[in-house]
């Protein structure tokens, strides 16, 4: 029985049974489990080697950063060879990691942002790569840009994206005077006006912005076909918490279970991507800071 298979089951033909009532195993069994690089990122290992710490620890798949990428390919790295390598690892690139200021006013500065997105998506499609991040990454100083002028920049991306076989994600940022909400994301994606258009979300990124988690529930899978997971602690409070003091999830006070009840009934295959940034891990064993995110994702999973 496939994971998909599963998964309808445990949510949509189990009519009158409640969350509460669903086994534990199957309801782990929907999500799909992801690795993105950062959690590892102060251990300065090469892209090869973070993927075998992905399939070493358990992982279904891994969001690489493109710098880890473009350092492979410096090196004399061979991409098919990588591809082989994450496939042979039984992973799949379920999205990827890059800064472009796609969303720039300057329309010289747009353009070469796409020509990087273009470079970028050229790499992730001979690894297999699926997604690329379109964060809201813009020059210092850039004046708050309307919501609707993101939609067309980011339709620009999305048909760029059709050129290239890889789909770009949109991606909020709680600190971002751009994008900063859920609610925003969504009618940006929405205005777009385009068939892949999509929304990459994160727990960190929900609170630090003021997203109430209730509207994941408005959503759907082809909305949201990745979430960064991770926890943060109740001090500092929201206004000057960092991504630095992003914890395990369970580890802190973001409400997990209530997070992926949600995603369970709207995107219940979503891939749940574990992203830190949080030096106190990178003191330790990089195999052990993945396999102990994967074991935290997992229990808070199965107790939702």
């Amino acid at each position: 029985m496939t994971t998909s298979r599963r998964c309808f089951l445990a949510t949509g033909a189990m009519a009158g049974a409640t969350l509460a009532n669903a086994a534990p195993p199957a309801r782990a069994a929907c999500f799909r489990y992801c690795l993105n690089t950062a959690t590892l990122i102060g251990f300065k290992l090469p892209i090869t080697r973070q993927i075998d710490i992905a399939a070493e620890a358990g992982y279904q798949a891994i969001e690489p950063w493109l710098d880890s990428l473009h350092a492979y390919v410096s090196a004399g790295g061979s991409l098919p060879d990588l591809g082989k390598r994450i496939a042979g690892a039984g992973l799949t690139v379920e999205s990827a990691i890059a800064f472009p200021a796609w969303i720039a006013n300057d329309s010289a500065e747009r353009a070469h942002a796409l020509e990087d997105i273009r470079r970028d998506m050229d790499l992730l499609a001979r690894i297999g790569g699926r997604r690329i991040a379109c964060p809201p990454a813009a020059p210092p100083g850039t004046p708050a840009i309307g919501l609707e002028h993101i939609a067309e920049r980011y339709r620009a991306v999305l048909e760029l994206g059709d050129t290239m076989g890889v789909v770009p994600e949109l991606e909020f940022w709680g600190p971002s005077p751009h994008l900063s909400r859920l609610s925003q994301a969504a009618f940006a994606a929405i205005e777009a006006a385009h068939p892949k258009a999509c929304i990459l979300s994160d727990v960190f990124h929900l609170y630090k912005g003021g997203s109430d988690f209730e509207g994941l529930r408005l959503l759907s899978a082809q909305a949201l076909p990745v979430i960064h997971m991770n926890d943060y602690p109740a001090q500092p409070g929201r206004a000057t918490v960092k991504d630095s003091d992003r914890v395990y999830p369970g580890d802190g006070v973001a409400p997990l279970a209530r997070i992926l009840a949600e995603l369970r009934l709207v995107a219940p295959n979503i891939a749940l991507s574990l992203e830190l940034f949080n030096a106190t891990y990178w003191k330790g064993d990089p195999l052990a800071v993945a396999k102990t995110g994967l074991a935290k994702m997992k229990a808070v999973a199965a107790a939702c």
